[in-house]
């Protein structure tokens, strides 16, 4: 088994199952994340116990094969023990340092305007390669990480489980600390698991890639929408804010005359009037798609209009275009070298 996919609650039963104290899971986990060991003997167990642990688990990491670094951006194509491939993206911003982590190799979900969705799902990440990947840009930049956001390659409700033990793990107090509100897990709207995600017990901030006013232009840019409806999801995120006490994020990336113009946010604002959410337009990174980045003073048009109509709305900042840090890019990029 990888180490880097256990949980506390993980360890502490395997360390009941071999008769051992289930204190010693908050050790290893202080030991792994806060001073950087990569085996068990340095963790002072007896003999015993470093035998079973070196026998039991490994600290293997995915392999770095691309690494793209600017001021504001930084990238990460890594090769998986199968040969396959994950990207992650570090975003340094004025509040710290945010990793972007993929959750699945390729993604079903068929998103008109994502490069990701044109490599379809061949399998999802561990919990331990998705971990893997705030580690390696921590020691690949040597940067200290605040935030993380679960949404770059893959849909992660998609991967249910994997992503709730990353949450746990990523947060733990012994692990990395990321606050829970500076994790968010982004969905394309995956009305159930929305709820299922509600009801645990600790759950991180949750964001609706929402990226259409009605459900005709969404199911248009958005497949997973005719399974879902606008109504459905909202009705899911709305369930998510009072069970929590969590403002949900809407995600709307803008796309040349396509979403963007002040009728669309004139709907957009109608649409959540009165539900505590909160509008995130997103710059579009634009790759071999049909799709264009709206223009700066369209946008400004847009968030104006939202406010105007009393949505609470951010424009955010953009990163690493120069370094094809829109998710699938590297790695085709990658691989078309590689031919």
């Amino acid at each position: 088994m990888n180490i880097y996919g256990m949980t506390r609650a993980g360890l502490c039963k395997y360390f009941e199952e071999i008769g051992e104290n289930p204190a010693k899971a908050a050790i290893i986990l202080d030991g792994i994340y806060k001073k950087g060991m990569t085996d068990f003997s340095g963790f002072g167990f007896a003999e015993r116990n470093i035998r079973r642990l070196s026998e039991d688990f490994d600290f293997a990491l995915p392999e770095v094969v691309e690494k793209r670094e600017n001021e504001t951006a930084a990238k990460l194509l890594l090769r998986l023990s199968d040969g396959e491939f994950a990207e992650t993206v570090l975003m340094r911003q004025r509040f710290g340092n945010v990793v972007c982590v993929s959750t699945q190799v390729g993604c079903n979900m068929g998103c008109a305007f994502c490069r990701s969705g044109l490599l379809k799902r061949r399998r999802d990440l561990t919990t331990a390669e998705i971990l893997g990947q705030v580690l390696l840009v921590s020691r690949e930049f040597s940067e200290e990480i605040s935030g993380v956001s679960v949404m770059g390659i893959g849909e992660p409700f998609d991967n249910f489980n994997a992503v709730k033990d990353f949450c746990e793990l990523v947060t733990d107090d012994c692990g990395f600390a990321v606050g829970r509100r500076r994790v968010t897990v982004s969905t394309c709207g995956i009305a159930p698991k929305i709820r299922e995600y509600a009801e645990l017990p600790r759950p991180c901030s949750l964001a609706i890639s929402l990226h259409a006013p009605d459900d005709d232009l969404r199911s248009r840019l958005m497949p997973i929408n005719k399974r879902y409806s606008i109504k459905e999801v909202l009705d899911a995120a709305e369930y998510f804010t009072k069970k929590t006490v969590h403002r949900v994020t809407l995600e709307y990336v803008m796309l040349r005359d396509v979403n963007d113009s002040a009728e669309h946010a004139e709907r957009l604002a109608k649409l959540i009037a009165g539900r505590d959410f909160y509008v995130n337009l997103i710059p579009y990174n634009s790759t071999d798609t049909e799709f264009r980045k709206s223009p700066p003073e369209r946008v400004e048009e847009f968030c104006a209009v939202l406010k105007a109509n009393g949505a609470v709305a951010t424009k955010r900042r953009e990163f690493g275009a120069e370094l094809d840090a829109a998710c699938g890019q590297l790695r085709a990029d990658y691989l078309k070298k590689s031919t």
